[in-house]
């Protein structure tokens, strides 16, 4: 007897295209209403407020972020904006201030 929920390799690639698309989508949408791009090891960020740290423990240099008004870029997570973010990481950080002038992306990808 065959299962008719199983779902085929295509159609989980289907649905995995769908929802980056849909993501950048909402980035496209939202990255006007943001200074600062975040970017991390694991993780892409949109916030209007960052401290960043360098810190050091038993001879390891780390990264400390705390992010205010943030958006986070996860196809995973249903719920990207949120109101603090702390991120500790062992990576290299990259953050830049957006300008203002060179985020209108409404008319790519439509």
């Amino acid at each position: 007897m065959r299962d008719d929920r199983a779902v085929s390799a295509e159609d989980l690639e289907n649905y995995e295209t769908d929802a980056e698309l849909a993501l950048f989508r909402e980035y496209r949408d939202v990255v006007g209403l943001f200074s600062y791009v975040v970017e991390t090891e694991r993780r892409f960020y949109l916030a209007n407020q960052v401290d960043l740290q360098v810190r050091s423990a038993a001879g390891e240099v780390y990264f400390e972020l705390a992010l205010v008004d943030a958006w986070v870029w996860d196809v995973y997570r249903s719920a990207r904006f949120v109101r603090s973010v702390r991120v500790v990481t062992f990576k290299d950080v990259n953050v830049e201030e957006l300008a203002k002038t060179e985020l209108d992306l409404r008319d790519v990808a439509r």
